[in-house]
């Protein structure tokens, strides 16, 4: 029997603490030490995805709590779009992805996650980068760990946002 060790997800399968009501993106952009966020702009932030599809999947979240695009006000909307354009340059570099998927899931319908507070997804995709984990076992393989992504992104951002 093949075993995937995946300890980083320790501390989630054992909390045994209620579940917050409150908004993780909310929660998230309140903390100055957030360790996902891996660049902040003036009135967004981009975080990695703590549940990825892939290594490199961010996330680009307005710090207003609105559910959807039509509730942003303008300068928020062209932060939105600007920083998902930053996300996908530092992606190439940092990752050569073949492809990406961006998008937004507005409303539970829609299959939204956080269904008030609106988030641009960005998920770097390569030839080949589905397998039988995935379908048969409903798991995901990721080779690298949040932590290891977010030391490779911030200098990359930093870098990108100067420039």
């Amino acid at each position: 029997m093949e075993r995937l060790w995946t300890p980083w997800r320790l501390s989630y399968v054992t909390e045994t603490s209620a579940p917050s009501t409150a908004c993780v993106f909310c929660e998230a952009s309140a903390r100055a030490d957030e360790p996902l966020i891996v660049h902040r702009a003036r009135r967004s932030y981009i975080i990695l995805n703590k549940f990825p599809y892939t290594n490199g999947h961010l996330m680009v979240v307005p710090d207003r709590h609105v559910g959807r695009l039509a509730a942003l006000e303008h300068d928020e909307g062209e932060e939105l779009i600007a920083l998902t354009r930053l996300a996908e340059m530092v992606l190439d570099e940092a990752y050569q992805p073949h492809g990406f998927n961006m998008g937004l899931n507005l409303g539970k319908a829609a299959g939204a996650g956080v269904l008030d507070h609106v988030h641009m997804h960005i998920v770097p995709r390569w030839h080949g980068d589905t397998n039988f984990v995935t379908v048969v076992g409903d798991t995901r393989v990721l080779p690298e760990t949040l932590e290891a992504s977010a030391a490779r992104l911030r200098p990359l951002f930093a870098r990108a946002s100067q420039a």
